[in-house]
């Protein structure tokens, strides 16, 4: 009896655990990732040192948000805002206003990038006017944001399922197909030649930087997680989903990295806006392949933008709540609260990306990594270092 009962447990548990894992997972790889541009400019570019690399960046990100999590869960603060007055203490006055402007940058940045790069690709595959296909990704957003973290969880589980299955379609085969070359790029890194994309010397320091400025970055969409703790019945399950966070995430970036090193040195690159898109038209199977890589930018596009509005729209609701007293009204209005709020940020950041400002965007994202570091990394390790781990 025990045993039966034991095994039906883990299988309740289990789609939490992978459901935490793959949000966390939609949420770092979206557009960019997909399109390969931002394996280049933070990675490849940087020489024969981005083949370790995203060990330390993939381990620091599940650890980072391991800990968060573990924090979020034992003292019941299941948005942003609830976390920061708890995690921030006596400075929480200053410092969680502060993160509420670096989640605004993430908002204005990441997901307006979101839905640039989605319209953008739909765009270029129907040939409908940018603003309309813009809708089109804002609509798919809202729908799924609307109906609170259980949808959101289980929408990113199937587009991580659908995320990594593309990739690995259309990376394996050009991998096998393109070793000689892949091969040939590692001896000239090895060597110290630069790609065709790189201004950089092959120094150790400064890929380590760029590494490091690619986790801060995305430190700063730890807060998506905190909604996603509330129905965690056991600290295994986020020790567990922390793990599948790395394992996930590496695989995806590692065999990006392999995959784009066939190209590193070809004259196309200079002019490319989707590296990927290059590496099929050199590789096998172009016709088929390069519809998969449209349809991972817009999956990866609509999935980082989802999980991030879904995060300032809880925070907000819940502020709301929190001032309703009748449990009755408060889940009477939820849907239409969430409803609002929804709308709000999803049409703040479709405007936002009506202006096409992607060189603004792009440098977003320092401003960005800039942010979570003075709000979240160096708060994280002091809290880590003054409480020995006692509070998680």
């Amino acid at each position: 009896m025990s045993t039966k009962r034991s095994i039906l447990v883990d299988k309740n548990k289990m789609p939490l655990v992978m459901g935490m894992a793959f949000v966390a997972f939609t949420t770092q790889f979206g557009g960019g990732f997909a399109s390969g541009a931002q394996i280049y400019q933070y990675f490849i570019n940087y020489g024969i040192w981005c083949l370790v690399l995203p060990l330390l960046t993939q381990g620091l990100y599940a650890f980072f948000f391991w800990y968060g999590m573990r924090y979020a869960y034992k003292h019941k603060t299941y948005d942003y805002r609830s976390f920061s007055d708890s995690f921030y203490g006596k400075t929480r006055h200053v410092m969680s206003n502060l993160y509420e402007v670096c989640y605004l940058i993430m908002i204005g940045t990441a997901s307006a990038a979101a839905f640039a790069t989605g319209g953008s690709t739909i765009q270029t595959l129907t040939g409908m006017p940018y603003w309309l296909c813009t809708v089109i990704v804002a609509a798919f957003i809202f729908l799924i944001a609307l109906f609170g973290t259980g949808v959101v969880r289980k929408c990113a589980s199937t587009l991580s399922v659908l995320i990594i299955i593309g990739l690995v379609v259309v990376l394996v085969p050009n991998i096998i197909a393109q070793w000689d070359s892949i091969v040939s790029s590692v001896g000239r890194m090895a060597g110290g030649e630069m790609t065709v994309l790189s201004k950089e010397s092959g120094a150790f320091g400064p890929a380590l930087w760029s590494a490091v400025l690619y986790f801060f970055f995305q430190l700063a969409s730890v807060s998506v997680m905190y909604q996603h703790v509330e129905p965690v019945t056991d600290p295994k399950q986020i020790n567990k989903a922390a793990v599948g966070m790395f394992i996930c995430n590496f695989f995806a970036m590692e065999l990006s990295i392999v995959g784009l090193l066939a190209i590193s040195y070809v004259a196309e690159l200079a002019t490319a806006s989707v590296p990927m898109l290059v590496l099929v038209e050199k590789g096998v199977g172009a016709s088929v392949l390069t519809p998969i890589i449209s349809l991972l930018i817009i999956l990866g596009a609509i999935s980082t933008a989802v999980n991030m509005i879904s995060g300032i729209v809880t925070r907000c609701v819940n502020a709301v709540e929190r001032r309703i007293a009748s449990p009755e009204k408060k889940k009477s209005g939820h849907l239409a609260r969430n409803a609002v709020f929804t709308l709000i940020f999803t049409f703040l950041a479709f405007a936002i990306a009506q202006f096409g400002l992607m060189a603004v965007v792009s440098k977003g994202y320092s401003y960005l990594g800039y942010a979570a570091l003075i709000t979240l990394f160096i708060p994280f390790v002091i809290h880590m270092i003054r409480t020995k781990f006692k509070e998680i």
